[in-house]
């Protein structure tokens, strides 16, 4: 147990702000004070790098500055600008959650931690995030990153989830003492706990000679820092074999959309699914077109393969130009399909993986083949 009085937790905060101050990057959201802003970054942030996350950020404010423009936009819009950011749930419940704050709260974002943390998709992070930037609330906060410098400032001997009631209880501690320094300025601390995860605490070779916590550093006094954190025993990920078919009817070939919820949830997709253990590529196609779609298919071509990882899972996706047989089947209308051209993939919001298959062909061949 890491032990503290108010005068080496003072010292604590001294420190972590003068190299926050020296050394915190340049971000679209930092310094931000408007509360829907803060929200959507943070919403944007979790599980994912912030080079990643900046042009999707600006992209999105530029098309709804304020809230009212996300609970009244259309579902495929919002998608769309979405799209490639992944775990679309986030979005999901974020378009849910502006709808209740305009509805509810006259589009003004609850400062109370249970109205707030009762939104969809709002956690205890995001709560305490957004509370302690945006109100200056005292919420200590837990993300990768302080998971990360909490196990290895308390030397923590389990993985970081059973650690959690620990961490939060000490962090409280500092951000109390922090909000003394310099007037009630929480949001700052839990920002610079953050960044010191990110650039210095770093999950491999971490930076211990730059970090201005080192005093306070069990792991750092054993030298023990690579120790840390401990890892938690991890299934392996499941690989899928995935076929679909690109099936052509004239110029315009077939997609149809995911139900709402779910993963990848009101995405389009190409008609298709995973294929059985020992059965052949172009057997499982027809089986799950004719499934999914009524369609019975004839000449089978290969585009390609491509392989993608998510979160949970990982895939092979094997694509294939399709014809249909003519008279022997008719387009089921159990969910909603549409036959596009080509040239019209970038109006609506696909898996990445689907993507990466488009890349593999050509506009001009795709027409030649017709």
């Amino acid at each position: 147990m890491h032990n503290t009085n108010n005068k080496s937790d003072l010292s604590f905060s001294k420190n972590l702000l003068a190299w926050y101050q020296v050394n915190a990057r340049t971000l679209p959201w930092r310094g931000e004070k408007e509360p829907y802003k803060i929200w959507l970054s943070e919403v944007m942030l979790q599980q994912t790098q912030v080079e990643t996350v900046k042009p999707y950020y600006e992209k999105w404010l530029k098309k709804y500055p304020d809230i009212k423009y996300v609970a009244e936009a259309d579902e495929e819009l919002l998608l769309k600008t979405w799209e490639g950011l992944g775990y679309y749930s986030r979005r999901r419940n974020f378009h849910k959650a502006c709808k209740i704050v305009v509805d509810q709260f006259g589009g003004k974002i609850p400062n109370d931690l249970e109205k707030f943390r009762s939104l969809p998709g709002v956690g205890d992070y995001t709560a305490a995030a957004v509370l302690s930037i945006a109100f200056g609330e005292n919420y200590p906060l837990l993300d990768g990153n302080i998971n990360r410098v909490m196990s290895r400032l308390l030397a923590y001997e389990k993985p970081v989830k059973k650690g959690k009631s620990l961490f939060i209880g000490q962090l409280g501690k500092w951000i109390d003492v922090h909000s003394t320094l310099r007037g009630k300025c929480p949001g700052e601390f839990n920002q610079a706990m953050m960044e010191l995860g990110s650039l210095v605490c770093r999950k491999n070779q971490p930076h211990c000679f730059e970090c201005p916590l080192t005093d306070y550093c069990e792991a750092y006094k054993k030298r023990i820092t690579e120790k840390f954190p401990v890892k938690q025993e991890m299934k392996p990920r499941p690989h899928y074999t995935v076929v679909v078919g690109v099936i052509l009817k004239e110029d315009k070939f077939l997609i149809q959309k995911r139900p709402s919820s779910g993963h990848l949830g009101g995405l389009w997709e190409l008609p298709g699914g995973k294929v059985y253990n020992g059965e052949l590529l172009s057997h499982a196609l027809k089986r799950e077109i004719r499934e999914e779609t009524g369609l019975e298919l004839t000449k089978i071509d290969e585009i390609g393969k491509v392989d993608h990882a998510y979160s949970h899972f990982s895939i092979s996706l094997h694509g294939y130009l399709c014809r249909l047989e003519i008279g022997k089947s008719s387009l089921q209308k159990d969910i909603p399909r549409k036959w596009i051209y080509f040239s019209e993939i970038e109006k609506y919001p696909f898996p990445k993986a689907s993507h990466k298959l488009f890349k593999l062909m050509k506009p001009d061949s795709f027409t030649k083949s017709h």
